[in-house]
């Protein structure tokens, strides 16, 4: 079920008695990932700093069993297969990711402040000291196949965060709400790719930037 992020209404749209409520319905946030036993989630842990740090592929389960400290009955039990843990590591990054998104988001007192949320957030993404670039789109690297499980996840993740961000313009008013979010993706995850093999600093204003375009006033009155 969707979830109410209550904005204040934007001076350039039409006045509160044209609007029934200056409300804007966001997709419901990521749930708060729920425990598991210990030694899964130690698996888990290990897996995602080998994956993130060295490669999926490069990581084999006698590596992660070692790493985690548990035997391969235990593994076995937990994941049944590398293939699973993998997706099971792409689920958690992904759980975390939009449960962090939607936390900056609902904190915001206006749509245009949730957008500028998720600029603050890449900000923040491209200079933490452990950023190796985005583990999704590095483990779609490792994973050809588009019909792969593996991709599957990660385009349903880009494609979580791209309907939230359709959703704050749409109630912004940007008249082209879903083809403004593309634009906004497809600087999204160039300035993850950009941040990580080139210029980290550049790859932030550009994102800003991208977004300032796409709420300057000629664009909502397009």
């Amino acid at each position: 079920m969707p979830i109410i992020g209550c904005f204040a209404p934007d001076p350039r749209e039409p006045s509160a008695a044209d609007q029934p409520e200056p409300c804007v319905t966001l997709p419901a946030p990521a749930e708060t990932p729920r425990r598991m036993p210990p030694a899964k989630k130690r698996i888990l842990d290990a897996a995602t700093r080998l994956f993130s740090t060295e490669g999926i592929r490069a990581v084999g389960v006698d590596r992660l069993i070692h790493e985690s400290s548990v035997t391969k009955a235990t593994f076995y039990k937990h994941f049944g297969s590398k293939d699973r843990l993998i997706q099971d590591y792409l689920r958690s990054a992904s759980e975390t990711d939009l449960l962090a998104l939607d936390e900056r988001i609902h904190a915001a007192d206006s749509p245009q402040a949730g957008l500028a949320a998720i600029v603050e957030a890449v900000h923040a993404t491209l200079h933490a000291e452990d950023f190796r670039g985005s583990l999704f789109v590095n483990a779609a690297a490792e994973f050809p196949d588009p019909a792969d499980p593996v991709r599957v996840i990660i385009a349903e993740h880009y494609e979580a965060v791209a309907s939230r961000i359709t959703e704050l313009l749409q109630h912004v008013g940007h008249p082209l709400a879903g083809e403004a979010a593309d634009r906004i993706m497809i600087s999204y995850v160039g300035a993850l790719s950009w941040g990580h093999v080139g210029d980290p600093i550049g790859a932030s204003v550009a994102f800003r930037r991208t977004i300032e375009c796409v709420l300057a006033p000629e664009q909502l009155a397009a």
